[in-house]
């Protein structure tokens, strides 16, 4: 459901709730209830004072005392009632959060998770469900209980003496006022900033705890801190004009709901001028007693506001993956005739992107055919490679496989055709063999060992305490770069997909790791369709066609013989990349 700018928060969490939304109504029925009959023991205490006050029986207190504290009892009983069906309610609206939005997930292009930040997405399905979770089993209650409490108070204040009540409501009412100007549109509108900037620092402290190694490598704390420290000095800085745009507010309002014993003083002032009887001692003990409640329920009419407003903000997070564009599914897929690969005059721009990432692609990969990516950062390999792999779709142009377009291939066919491995390889805190079975949930353990042996794994597999049942990352178990490229080669190669795309597949492997990640590849590409991303250049020398690629477009192709013979762009690239090889410190 959508959230709108002026959203029915409780229209939109009872349709999550389904048929659970009647236990947040009898919830909130029955906190307001125990709020009622936690004011009744003040009506005790009042029936106490004045046995007190005009001496009469005072065996009568005892049982008037127990009676408070029954009632006390009972509305204690009222509101845990209240909470436990808050609770399940709000328990059945985050589960159905959750699993709609990873449902909706799962129908996302794979490349949104590069873009949008898996950080991102993960802190909105964790996160911002839970705020909806805590707003429906407590707030809910305590909202109930706070708009409940001022008719009860009401009641009580006027009804034994209306004159000195009403004087106590004023600074009630002042306070009341107070709060509501720090309400609104203007307060909205900070809380989603605030949110942002926990979003910024967060992404930003993940990024430099990753990074360390790397930075005390070089010596550039410094300089690496600094994206790191502006994102917590903007958040300073935010949150330093918040507090002093409601520094004024918020100390007229705590001033007004706490100045409510000036008045008590000045009531006592005015009705003993012709003198103290038992009926006035009375009275002032009576709202001196009471009157305080009133300073504790507009603190929590303000709490459950500013709640109001985090939920707000939580379901308009929710709603931004709702809002992204999902792939479609072909109504009447079809199935590709081989294993070819052709871009059509492709061109494709990001989401708020000013200009095309690539644009007029014209590429033809036969089937079985190696053919490689290469050119400097930022020329359109990887987003050309992703295409292919249908992350995204294609703004203009066409990409088919096997003569079909990939848009009319259904989404598990086309997962079937294609395997990708990563320039940073990802696996799970779970065995090597179930990290190799996830792309054949169905492969036997003597299928896996036997990928894992063609991806030159065996030695890895060899010094391990638990062979391939040793789970990465217990008990300081650890893979090196390369090696978790090779097990991502074995899953890849388990997979037996027709077309491979290798993006920078050995960007991470040392000179000993690099030998064997190639001969994995070898293995890996046997009759195979292969594309590959690579930065040395070494590594596609022997391919069928290379494809240079400049500013998003292909500017050179050809194999590399006949590329260095065009004294072009790939041949500065090659020699360039040579000389680095064969760099070495002087004496």
């Amino acid at each position: 459901m959508k959230t709108e700018n002026n959203p029915n928060i409780m229209k939109i969490l009872n349709e999550y709730a389904g048929n659970y939304q009647h236990l947040i109504t009898i919830g909130r029925i029955l906190a307001a209830l125990s709020a009622f009959a936690g004011l009744l023991p003040f009506y005790d205490i009042w029936k106490m004072i004045r046995i007190v006050v005009r001496g009469e029986a005072l065996s009568q207190i005892s049982s008037i005392a127990w009676q408070a504290v029954g009632i006390t009892v009972l509305a204690l009983l009222l509101y845990i009632a209240a909470l436990f069906c808050t609770h399940i309610a709000a328990f059945r609206v985050q589960a159905n959060m959750r699993s709609r939005l990873m449902r909706r997930i799962l129908t996302l292009p794979l490349g949104v998770f590069d873009e949008e930040g898996t950080g991102k997405i993960r802190r909105t399905v964790n996160d911002s469900t839970a705020t909806t979770e805590t707003y429906i089993a407590h707030n809910l209650p305590d909202k109930a209980v706070a708009a409940a409490t001022p008719i009860g108070l009401l009641a009580l204040l006027v009804v034994f003496d209306w004159k000195i009540g009403l004087l106590c409501l004023i600074p009630a009412l002042i306070g009341f006022a107070f709060m509501m100007s720090m309400m609104g549109k203007g307060m909205q509108e900070k809380m989603a900033e605030y949110q942002n900037a926990l979003d910024t620092m967060s992404s930003e402290a993940t990024e430099y705890v990753r990074g360390i190694p790397v930075v005390k490598v070089f010596g550039q704390s410094v300089y690496s801190f600094r994206r790191f420290k502006n994102a917590i000095d903007d958040f300073g800085k935010w949150a330093t004009e918040y507090t002093l745009m409601l520094r004024m507010p918020m100390v007229k309002f705590m001033t007004s709901i706490n100045a409510v014993f000036v008045f008590l003083v000045l009531s006592a002032f005015l009705f003993s001028r012709n003198g103290v009887t038992p009926e006035v001692i009375l009275n002032i003990m009576y709202y001196i007693i009471v009157t305080p409640l009133f300073t504790v329920t507009l603190t929590k009419i303000a709490y459950s506001g500013e709640q109001e407003m985090v939920v707000v903000d939580a379901l308009k997070r929710i709603d931004t993956i709702f809002d992204i564009q999902s792939l479609e599914n072909a109504e009447h897929p079809e199935a590709p005739e081989d294993d070819s690969v052709t871009l059509s005059d492709v061109s494709f721009r990001y989401q708020d992107a000013k200009t095309d990432a690539v644009h007029h692609l014209n590429i033809q990969i036969k089937s079985g055919e190696h053919i490689a990516l290469v050119g400097a950062s930022g020329g359109g390999k990887t987003t050309t490679a992703e295409l292919i792999a249908r992350f995204f779709d294609v703004t203009k142009g066409s990409i088919q496989i096997g003569g079909v377009d990939i848009r009319n291939i259904s989404q598990e066919l086309l997962m079937q055709k294609i395997s990708f491995v990563f320039q940073d390889s990802r696996l799970l805190k779970k065995s090597i063999l179930e990290n190799v079975r996830l792309s054949r949930p169905d492969a036997t353990e003597i299928e896996v060992m036997q990928a894992l042996e063609m991806a030159q794994c065996m030695d890895i597999i060899e010094k391990l305490p638990d062979g391939v049942h040793t789970v990465i990352g217990a008990k300081g178990i650890h893979l090196s770069g390369g090696e978790q490229q090779r097990i991502a080669i074995a899953r890849a190669i388990l997979k037996n997909a027709p077309i491979i795309i290798l993006d920078e597949a050995t960007a991470f492997a040392d000179l000993d790791n690099e030998m064997k990640v190639q001969m994995a590849f070898s293995e890996l590409a046997k009759g195979k369709t292969l594309i590959m991303i690579a930065h040395r250049l070494s590594t596609v020398t022997h391919a069928d066609c290379i494809y240079v690629l400049k500013d998003g477009t292909v500017c050179e192709s050809g194999t590399h013989e006949a590329l260095m013979q065009k004294n072009g762009i790939y041949r500065q690239m090659f020699e360039d990349y040579t000389r680095s090889v064969n760099w070495k410190v002087g004496a």
